[in-house]
């Protein structure tokens, strides 16, 4: 496939191409048809037909030039398969491009320092199992790291000690680095609320986060409440993506607990 790409990306040996897709040629005539001199439309169809691309039928005094289209058919099928995993995945590139105008918008609004202390975010979702089993998914660090990270990111330090003064400790790596943060539990009440602060190292804000896991009949309400304080204009970047960032927390844990609920359920 790789050969097919390189052989094809030349502008010359496409309009070759285009043309044996027609019918047969010669040389002669398909260097007429391209512009090309004879000696270079020979070696562009060398290199094609190296490539599986076009085979040579000797025709008495004649040499005529064919196209080969199951080479074509199999570059065809990978073409479609990478247009198919695209499409299939489109709304990551509209995080993406919604990340990069959120980003703007925010550093338009990070003028001064403090900037957007006290401003909250709100996050809620219905979660199929009790709100215990929640709550374990968040104080027991091998459950909280297999969720609380977004994509191409994983947990390497994740802590929520569940009592008062309790260290709250949260680390991403990814390929570019690691991403800390660290902070104070301050009430914790089992199977009900959490309330925690977080210290983003190097983009200067702190967030209060408040919990609160409440049991229904299709099993747990979580509302999560995030409120910023000691914002600098540094911070924007980060901030920005707090929204988008925590739907993708929340998306997987509740990935995360519909599959363990149906997996106790068989």
């Amino acid at each position: 496939m790789e050969q097919i790409a390189a052989v094809l990306g030349d502008g010359a040996r496409w309009r070759i191409v285009e043309l044996l897709a027609e019918r047969p040629r010669s040389v002669g005539e398909l260097a007429e048809l391209t512009g090309l001199r004879q000696p270079q439309a020979s070696k562009h169809l060398q290199t094609l037909n190296r490539a599986g691309l076009v085979t040579v039928f000797p025709l008495g005094q004649r040499r005529v030039h064919a196209l080969e289209t199951g080479p074509l058919v199999a570059f065809g099928d990978r073409l479609r398969g990478l247009i198919e995993t695209a499409e299939a995945h489109a709304g990551e590139h509209d995080v993406l491009a919604r990340y990069r105008d959120a980003i703007d918008v925010e550093t338009a609004r990070a003028v001064d320092d403090h900037w957007a202390d006290g401003r909250t975010f709100a996050f809620e979702r219905m979660l199929p199992a009790s709100a215990q089993s929640v709550w374990r998914h968040w104080v027991e660090p091998d459950l909280l790291a297999i969720w609380w990270a977004p994509p191409s990111m994983t947990v390497s330090e994740g802590l929520l000690e569940p009592f008062t003064g309790g260290r709250a400790v949260l680390e991403y790596r990814d390929a570019e680095g690691r991403y800390r943060s660290e902070g104070t539990v301050r009430e914790a009440t089992p199977y009900g609320r959490l309330v925690f602060d977080l210290a983003v190292s190097g983009a200067s804000f702190r967030s209060l986060y408040e919990l609160t896991l409440t049991s229904v009949a299709e099993g747990t309400h979580l509302a999560l409440r995030l409120t910023l304080d000691e914002t600098t204009v540094a911070a924007a970047p980060s901030i920005a993506g707090i929204e988008t960032g925590w739907n993708q927390v929340l998306d997987n844990l509740a990935d995360v607990i519909g599959a363990d609920s149906k997996e106790a359920q068989s």
